[in-house]
Order: C-alpha cells, then sequence, then structure tokens
C-alpha cells in the first residue's frame, strides 16, 4: 500500500515550508532513517527523514514551492505497486507519513 509523505510541522508556529531539495529521486530505495528531502521554515532548513520504508513512487512538489502543512508531497510505494491510481483515489489509500 503506498504512503503518503507529507508535509511536517517542524515548529510549533509554522504553517508552510518550501521544498528546497529532493534527496531522492523516483525510483530510488528509501530505507528508514534516509534523509529524503530538505525543507525551509521562516525559522531554519532541515533535512526531513523517512520513518518507512519503500521506493519513492511519485514526487507532487517540485523544489523551490511552498506548500502548508499536512499537504501530500510525496508516495513511497512497494516494488511493482502504481502511484497513478493511489493520487486519483480509486485505488488503495496511503496513510500519512509521520515525518522527523
Amino acid at each position: 500500500m503506498a504512503i503518503e509523505i507529507v508535509m511536517p510541522q517542524l515548529g510549533l508556529t509554522m504553517t508552510e515550508g518550501i521544498v528546497v531539495k529532493w534527496l531522492k529521486k523516483v525510483g530510488d530505495q528509501v530505507k528508514k532513517g534516509d534523509a529524503l528531502f530538505e525543507v525551509e521554515t521562516d525559522k531554519v532548513t532541515q533535512e526531513v527523514n523517512s520513518l518507512e520504508e519503500g521506493i519513492l513512487g511519485e514526487v507532487l512538489v517540485g523544489e523551490g514551492i511552498a506548500v502548508p502543512i499536512g499537504q501530500v508531497i510525496a508516495y513511497l510505494t512497494a516494488p511493482g505497486e502504481k502511484v497513478a491510481a493511489v493520487a486519483r483515489g480509486d485505488g488503495a489509500t496511503g496513510s500519512p507519513l509521520p515525518m522527523g
């Protein structure tokens, strides 16, 4: 089942973050603890690590884009799993991936 990667809330006052750089590419294997992307807030730029394992199946938000916390920005998938069905809502539903 695909796992949603969402913009994390890195501070109490954070309402949105900017994806500065993706550190993994679509198709890359992701292990627990791997750095996935860098996010910039009004106070800090920080790497965000994965708490789950899978393959980076799709990136929905490009670098330099500001998104609100909780918005889905990418999906982790199992080998051979297709993301399009998940993204359209006609396939399996993912569970939010807490990031930290």
